[in-house]
């Protein structure tokens, strides 16, 4: 089940922008990474959260989407995420979050992709508006954005090819191509 679910979590930029995900699954989803590892037990991570249509415009244009998909500005309208989790540092309990925003974010992704939705975690980000749109406190480092909605998109594992090039790219029906390396590479002894 877990490895399904894993295959499942694909980073996700296109969505069902008419399909609404509520606060109290945001609440649901924030709780699993509540309950994840932290270094040291500090749980120095906080979140925003936003399912509001009228907040998310004012987040949407913070985020850069696809660096190797550089002629793509991100999702249209239609098809924008219908929630953002903002993760961030609390400088006033740590002021080294170290790999608590990542443990955080998978947590939160594999239970949306239980629920049936999906997610980007984003981390090019114009951090200094988005900061002044959600009016946040100075004492908080933004640290990932996570994009979230239902999925309108296919998104497919590839083998790296020869050349070892692992870049992702879209196919001219729109179908989004990762490439992983194969396991028996990535294996040292």
């Amino acid at each position: 089940m877990l490895k399904s679910l894993i295959r499942q979590n694909r980073s996700y930029r296109r969505f069902h922008q008419q399909i609404p995900i509520s606060y109290e699954q945001l609440y649901e989803w924030v709780d699993l990474a509540r309950l994840s590892a932290s270094s040291a037990n500090r749980q120095p991570l906080k979140f925003a959260l936003s399912a509001d249509p009228e907040r998310n415009s004012r987040i949407f244009p913070c985020l850069r989407w696809a660096g190797y998909l550089s002629d793509w500005g991100g999702p249209a309208e239609g098809e924008r995420p219908v929630a953002y989790i903002v993760i961030l540092g609390d400088k006033r309990i740590s002021a080294n979050t170290g790999v608590d925003p990542g443990i955080a974010a998978q947590s939160i992704l594999l239970g949306a992709v239980e629920a049936g939705f999906g997610g980007c975690i984003l981390g090019a980000i114009d951090r200094d508006t988005l900061r002044s749109e959600l009016s946040l406190p100075e004492h908080f480092d933004i640290l990932l954005v996570l994009a979230l909605g239902r999925p309108s998109e296919q998104v497919v594992i590839e083998a790296v090819s020869e050349d070892g090039d692992i870049r992702y790219w879209r196919d001219v029906n729109g179908v989004h191509h990762v490439p992983k390396r194969a396991l028996d590479t990535l294996i040292i002894i």
